[in-house]
């Protein structure tokens, strides 16, 4: 049958043209597309027309193509569409008018009404009279410069009032640059993040203010839409982060009508700032560039409990935040410029930042005012212990408050008696009926954080008397020279802790009963703040040694530390000197480079060592099978790496050295197995006080036989270093020799391998 030309199907089609001695010139899938392109000019969409298939061909090859230029220009006319479409959609204008004028210049006027108004649901209860008193303190700070410390009891919503405080100031134009500075940089985070919520979800806000909150929140949270935001082609300059809020600047022309019928000719927040930062960060060069040129600085300052739970125990850390507070945070007005601040706090323990400021004796220029939860106590306290017994004993039949609260109902009137509270309105719904009920409750609980969180009284804080103070260590000063030791020792031993930025070490001169002295003590380099930690410290190993990476600026630190420690000559009073015997350094972190410091300049009495926290329920050293080439002593031992890859070193059982170091700390100075420290003023030791007392606590344990004190870091991991340093020492004068009384009573003899000479001495009978 004769193939039909004018109706070939895609296989007889590709059969005739790929038949040809040419080979195969067109594929199914080409074919597909081109009948997809050609549409009906070539057959019915089934089928091909062979005589117009090679037309259509024909055509399409002579059809003219598009020039690389034209290209390019299609190209450059998409994007510039594409420009187009972005920047009209990163327009914000026009800025809505005024809501409610009258209502915006009443909050305009009071810091209280704008509370009321505009954030009616946080403060929900009536105010107290030491919130009115404390809105009239924040008022006159924000409008005339003056520093003031307001204290109140936890819960009272004071961050809230000093966040709201920051943006009634800034909205209102009376200060443009309020900072919020708290006691950690996650806790200053933490209050602007409600205040980013505010300006995205505050109706009232958006309404009032709309040239403030408009454009801001016209980015729906996104701070990549910030550096393109204009209204009317002219850029708001606004910034949204995490610690850092910067209001949009806008022309006249672009003000709301009723802020123009005002004669305004800017927006008074226009370029306006709140920063957040906190004390344990670079609070140094807090600044912004306005888009005229001006330089603006912070003016008013909140800060929001500006010390931690760790912190507030320390001296020395609360000495430091003190001189941050004078040092760095009043100067970042500038030169020639009043900061207004406000501290609100509540005191944790007696003496800690809180409360030393709010002494009007110590600081008079804060003008300190503290208040209470209760500032009278009822006068029935018969009743009261009657109702403490019924609430302990509901409690533990779980029964609740009902019981407890049972009682106060029937009793009320005379319970009452005599009391006087700070918030009436602050109580528990449902379960509590009055305030004083409420403050009971709450001391019954816990007495002592009672009287620091709610009545800003802290007590001194109850210490067992085995757990050694800050104070006790400071106090051990017996007035010789720094780097001098007593004429009775005879043993000098040192300790080098590492890390990254700095290497710790310590010094002690030892006599045979483990008397012991610090003879001196350093960092590598050398610090020239009075306090400072690891993370925060200024000179660093790597600045020291710049260029050659943090491994190469360790072992060059540790090179010229040793050799420096080795070579000293430390004289004792009296006459003569005395020389390292024993110098370990703790290669736990580092150990190659440790040894190749110790192969390199260490000698013999360099010698790498590792902690080890051996529990109650670990079989302690003492009780290990003895390996041959194994060298054992008091709570230490020294085991065979020859074979491995190990280094030799010293496995140190830290749980015993610990407490032996705490011990030698509370000991009598003068007596056996007692530690003293050199010079005269405490204060120069406090530091050094923080690493040993204040840095890591005990939990006794019991396990095979024994009592073990375990020790753990505190929260927020304080530094240790000396500490751990001071613990090598000691383990390092065992190692020379040192024992106390009880450590000859429990030592272990040693056991000495017998020789043919031992058998052939002549036995003596019975």
């Amino acid at each position: 049958m004769p193939t039909d030309l004018t109706r070939l199907t895609r296989s007889q089609l590709l059969q005739l043209l790929n038949g040809t001695p040419l080979g195969t010139v067109l594929t199914r899938s080409r074919l597909r597309r081109q009948m997809d392109a050609a549409a009906g000019r070539i057959g019915d969409g089934k089928t091909v027309h062979l005589l117009k298939y090679i037309r259509w061909l024909i055509l399409e090859h002579d059809r003219p193509r598009a020039s690389p230029a034209d290209y390019a220009e299609a190209r450059r006319r998409q994007s510039e569409r594409n420009r187009a479409a972005t920047k009209a959609g990163q327009d914000v204008g026009p800025i809505p008018d005024v809501a409610d004028m009258p209502r915006r210049q009443a909050a305009e006027k009071s810091l209280r009404k704008f509370c009321e108004t505009h954030f009616a649901e946080t403060f929900t209860w009536p105010w107290s009279d030491d919130h009115l008193n404390a809105l009239a303190t924040i008022e006159r700070v924000i409008t005339d410069p003056g520093l003031f410390a307001f204290a109140m009891p936890r819960g009272s919503g004071k961050t809230c009032l000093a966040r709201i405080a920051a943006l009634w100031a800034t909205l209102t134009g009376r200060r443009a640059f309020p900072c919020l500075i708290g006691g950690s940089k996650e806790r200053g985070r933490e209050i602007l993040a409600p205040l980013r919520m505010a300006i995205l979800e505050n109706a009232l806000l958006l309404a009032d203010w709309p040239e403030a909150i408009h454009p801001l929140r016209a980015l729906e949270n996104s701070s990549k839409r910030q550096l393109q935001q204009h209204v009317g082609g002219r850029l708001t300059h606004v910034r949204w982060g995490q610690e850092k809020l910067v209001f949009p600047t806008l022309a006249a022309e672009d003000l709301p009508p009723g802020l123009r019928e005002r004669g305004l000719m800017a927006s008074p927040s226009g370029g306006a700032v709140i920063s957040v930062t906190s004390l344990d960060a670079n609070i140094r060069g807090q600044h912004h560039a306005r888009p005229d040129g001006t330089v603006i600085r912070p003016s008013l300052v909140f800060l929001d409990d500006p010390q931690t739970r760790e912190s507030a125990r320390s001296p020395a850390q609360t000495k430091f935040r003190l001189d941050l507070l004078y040092g760095d945070v009043l100067p970042m007005a500038g030169p020639g410029q009043q900061i207004s601040a406000m501290l609100t706090c509540t005191k944790m323990y007696a003496g800690d930042l809180a409360d030393q400021l709010l002494d009007r004796g110590k600081f008079p220029d804060w003008q300190g005012q503290c208040t209470r939860l209760v500032y009278a106590w009822p006068t029935n306290t018969k009743l009261w212990e009657e109702y403490a017994a019924i609430r302990a004993d509901a409690l533990r039949r779980g029964l609740g408050m009902a019981p407890a609260t049972k009682f106060y109902r029937d009793h009320r009137e005379a319970m009452d008696l005599g009391a006087k509270t700070a918030w009436a309105e602050r109580y528990t719904r449902g379960v509590e009926l009055s305030a004083i009920q409420h403050a009971m409750n709450l001391r019954l609980r816990s007495p002592e954080a009672f009287a620091a969180e709610y009545q800003n009284e802290p007590v001194a804080e109850q210490v067992s008397e085995e757990q050694l103070t800050s104070r006790q260590v400071t106090e051990r000063c017996s007035g010789r020279a720094r780097g001098s030791a007593p004429l009775a020792t005879a043993h000098l031993t040192a300790a080098v802790d590492i890390h990254d930025r700095l290497l710790y070490w310590v010094a002690c001169a030892w006599m045979d009963d483990f008397t012991g002295y610090v003879v001196d003590y350093g960092t590598e380099p050398e610090q020239s703040e009075a306090w400072f930690d690891l993370r925060s410290c200024r000179r660093t190993l790597r600045r020291g040694h710049p260029g050659i990476g943090d491994d190469g600026a360790i072992q060059a630190g540790l090179e010229d530390l040793v050799s420096r420690l080795l070579n000293r000559p430390w004289p004792r009073q009296g006459g003569g000197v005395l020389r390292i015997e024993r110098l370990l350094v703790d290669s736990g972190y580092k150990p190659t480079i440790v040894g190749a410091v110790k192969h390199k300049i260490g000698g013999s009495a360099m010698m790498l060592s590792r902690g080890m926290g051996i529990g109650a329920r670990n079989r302690p050293i003492s009780q290990y099978r003895r390996k041959p080439g194994e060298k054992y002593g008091h709570h230490y031992y020294i085991p065979n790496v020859k074979g491995t890859s190990e280094f030799p070193h010293v496995q140190i059982d830290v749980n015993y050295w610990k407490s032996f170091v705490h011990t030698a700390f509370i000991a009598a100075p003068g007596e056996p197995g007692s530690l003293t420290l050199f010079g005269r003023k405490a204060d120069a030791h406090q530091m050094l006080a923080e690493h040993i007392a204040a840095s890591e606590s005990w939990v006794e344990t019991f396990g095979r036989g024994r009592v073990v004190h375990e020790w753990r870091q505190r929260a927020n991991r304080p530094d240790n270093h000396w500490f751990d340093c001071l613990v090598a020492c000691a383990c390092a004068a065992a190692m020379a020799g040192c024992a106390s009384a009880a450590m000859r009573t429990t030592a272990r003899p040693e056991r000495r391998m017998l020789t043919q000479a031992d058998f052939n001495k002549p036995r003596t009978r019975l």
